[in-house]
């Protein structure tokens, strides 16, 4: 029998608190090398698609010229398993962008856990909902540890991730104030969602305004280019960037990393091929692993330091994810058992 959790039961069965060291161990265990972690292919899909047959028609821009229609969006495999476990996990995990202008999330994602021990299916997660809380940690983990009070959060992008960005960030530190900006008024609803949250979010009418008076900025978009000028930003300021993960993608200029005093990455290796590192000119050696910081290796060292964390995601805090909702759902008699 599998379990099938669904996106209200991951919902119901998820506390950010809980997670958080979860994520934390996984992150260690990873800079240890106690984990299997595949590389993550990704490639396009929905290639000369009849978007039109679909729904879909006219939300990806074609050239005139275009002898092949343009894909509408990406698709990625991340495996892992960290050793010592009796599960791994597989997540399929697909980027759209152009899914909100049809009211659909940007990122969507299952992942399937299986049993180490014989190879046998255990359960199928709603993935977008795991995606969403364990990048949110990776945010709220970086503000425990290299923030400094008090906690004024500006935030670029308005989607999903700005809102767990700003919910995990707030689950563990307090927040003074968060302003929100993004190019279209998607701002006012994220904003007005975090405010019935119990968070004191406002939108703003300019990426500066959100950047200028921050002490940690926060970046969750899928942007090609720089989303502000380094030069706003304030010393001390900790900057997250969580939207980048291919070399096209961009959400830092090269002046916020010549400000910089470290940059951290959750996955060097594939941080090193982003947009933003190609653009700054960094290579791999240039980033500090994120592991290293949880186990006090190294983190701020002077209250005016300009520190960036870029994260691309790793399949390995997917893996402790699942497992502690698989656990948890077992204990709580929560999720569907169906046969395959």
């Amino acid at each position: 029998m599998v379990r099938i959790l669904s996106a209200d039961a991951v919902r119901e069965l998820l506390s950010l608190s809980e997670l958080f060291p979860v994520v934390e161990e996984a992150f260690v265990k990873q800079g240890r090398g106690e984990v299997e972690r595949p590389p993550r292919p990704h490639f396009p899909v929905g290639i000369d698609v009849d978007v039109t047959r679909n729904g879909i028609g006219g939300t990806v821009p074609q050239p005139a010229d275009a002898e092949q229609q343009a894909p509408l969006g990406t698709a990625l495999t991340m495996p892992a398993y960290i050793h010592g476990r009796e599960v791994y996990a597989t997540k399929l995990a697909a980027v759209h962008e152009h899914n909100a202008e049809q009211g659909l999330p940007t990122v969507n994602a299952q992942v399937v856990l299986t049993d180490a021990t014989t190879g046998l299916p255990l359960a199928f997660l709603d993935g977008t909902t795991i995606t969403s809380a364990r990048t949110g940690c990776i945010g709220g983990l970086a503000v425990e540890y290299l923030a400094y009070d008090p906690i004024r959060l500006g935030v670029l992008g308005a989607g999903t991730q700005a809102r767990w960005q700003t919910r995990a960030i707030a689950a563990g530190s307090d927040v003074e104030s968060v302003h929100i900006y993004s190019p279209s008024d998607s701002r006012e609803a994220c904003a007005a969602d975090l405010r019935e949250a119990g968070l004191p979010a406002e939108a703003v009418d300019s990426p500066e305004e959100a950047v200028s008076d921050a002490t940690v900025v926060v970046t969750t978009t899928t942007s090609t280019e720089p989303v502000f000028d380094g030069e706003w930003l304030e010393p001390g300021t900790l900057v997250v960037a969580v939207g980048a993960y291919t070399a096209e993608m961009q959400e830092l200029d090269p002046t916020t990393f010549d400000r910089a005093a470290r940059v951290f990455a959750d996955v060097p290796e594939e941080v090193a091929d982003i947009g933003d590192i190609r653009a700054a000119g960094l290579a791999e050696s240039d980033l500090v692993p994120l592991s290293e910081v949880f186990e006090g290796v190294v983190g701020r060292e002077a209250d005016d330091e300009i520190l960036v964390v870029e994260s691309v995601g790793s399949a390995v805090l997917d893996a402790a994810t699942a497992e502690y909702l698989y656990e948890k759902a077992r204990a709580r008699g929560i999720g569907e058992d169906v046969g395959l």
